[in-house]
């Protein structure tokens, strides 16, 4: 059943040049998510009377506002080194990071789309913009990293900031730590990065510790809360809730940038959180009311992870679609036949999911202060949410003081 049109009130960026950030056929990020993804946002009637914006890819410049020339024109000239190393010059032809033809064109596309998105938002063209090929959130200065060539999400906030904006929250959901995007503004007080992820014991790559609070002017605006293997939906969102919306009250942010990894889901196979889609549903909407409450409704959301390629990523990244256009579509709604055939014929091996949703209950107790923890008699419950109370207080303790903010009172 298609989704009941209404006028969008949020912008879709998007161009088929996304998909050539390929990789080599075994890589597990392949393009094939992002034209499932739009494949069924079109099937559900939910692009109906959008007109997608079509970017250019970045420019020079822009580029080098993040990373170093002699990365750049390494990117450019880049050529697969024999044996695939593990560590080769600017990490690119490592496993995680392979050369690809035309790999700066592609990256470049990338970063373009998050550009377009915050340039729509900082002209007043939307109040909202989301490109689903963004979120590369790992690229470092002067190195490819954990599949990411160019950090789009920390271009686009440099160019905001030389465009009107000097406070900007970035709020990451992807199960592995932002890790680019806060080094790129770890010294910057008039950035704030918050990053939920999988422990960094335990996942790659392994930064993204509450003690990671920020320097100088800028302690305090680094928040990094680390959830144990295992965390499901209602334990993730009594996280998320018990630090993000205080964060933000304090910071008072002019727009909220949301990078959107759906790699936290059950069946990702390169991590270990428990999330359904509608866990991750309820985060992009979270996300949402946190821009509206705080910034005027300015929100500009990207992709990232998310190895689904069939099951998880199109419908999650669907419901960001939606979230952003005011076009939600409930968990239940039946998926199109249409495109479950194309999935039959595109990818046979895999059983196409049959609802928007996964039945995922995300109702959860909102976090009331040390020792607030209620035991329910779910022995993997409880322990699951003591866990992330321990995790919660360890990273409103490491930065709440510094922004002004009580650590252990629920209403800060």
């Amino acid at each position: 059943m298609a989704t009941p049109v209404t006028r969008a009130s949020g912008t879709v960026v998007w161009t088929e040049k996304f998909l050539d950030y390929a990789w080599t056929p075994e890589h597990p990020m392949k393009p094939a998510r992002l034209k499932f993804t739009m494949a069924l946002a079109e099937s559900l009637g939910l692009l109906e009377g959008v007109e997608p914006v079509r970017p250019p890819p970045a420019a020079p410049g822009d580029l080098l506002r993040v990373h170093t020339a002699a990365y750049i024109e390494a990117v450019e000239h880049a050529v697969q080194p024999p044996g695939a190393p593990l560590a080769p010059p600017h990490g690119l032809g490592s496993p995680d990071n392979p050369v690809f033809p035309r790999m700066h064109q592609a990256a470049s596309v990338i970063v373009g789309g998050t550009l377009a998105a915050a340039q729509a938002i900082a002209e007043g063209r939307t109040r909202r913009a989301v490109s689903i090929g963004g979120g590369m959130h790992h690229a470092m200065p002067d190195a490819a990293s954990g599949f990411c060539i160019y950090n789009d999400a920390a271009i686009a906030i440099s160019w905001l900031l030389d465009h009107g904006f000097d406070r900007i929250a970035y709020l990451d959901v992807d199960v592995h730590h932002g890790d680019g995007v806060q080094r790129a503004f770890y010294g910057d007080p008039r950035v704030l990065t918050f990053s939920i992820h999988q422990h960094p014991a335990t996942l790659w790559p392994n930064t993204g510790w509450p003690e990671e609070t920020g320097m100088g002017a800028a302690e305090g605006t680094s928040l990094n809360l680390a959830m144990l293997p295992g965390t499901r939906d209602a334990q993730w969102l009594r996280g998320f809730h018990a630090v993000a919306p205080g964060a933000l009250a304090a910071f008072r942010p002019q727009i909220v940038v949301s990078q959107c990894g759906v790699d936290t889901h059950r069946e990702d196979p390169l991590a270990d959180l428990e999330l359904t889609v509608d866990g991750q549903r309820a985060a992009f909407l979270a996300m949402r009311e946190l821009a509206d409450r705080y910034a005027e409704g300015r929100w500009l959301a990207v992709g990232g992870g998310g190895y689904g390629l069939v099951r998880v990523v199109p419908r999650a990244w669907t419901h960001l679609l939606a979230a952003a256009l005011d076009r939600e579509i409930a968990p239940e709604t039946a998926i199109p036949r249409d495109w479950i055939e194309k999935i039959r014929t595109e990818a046979p091996a895999v059983a196409p999911p049959e609802t928007m949703g996964d039945g995922g209950d995300v109702t959860f107790r909102p976090w009331d202060g040390p020792g607030g923890t209620v035991e329910t008699g779910d022995a993997h419950f409880d322990r699951a949410q003591r866990a992330v109370d321990t995790a919660v207080l360890a990273t409103r303790r490491a930065t709440f003081g510094l922004l002004g903010l009580d650590p252990e009172d629920p209403r800060d």
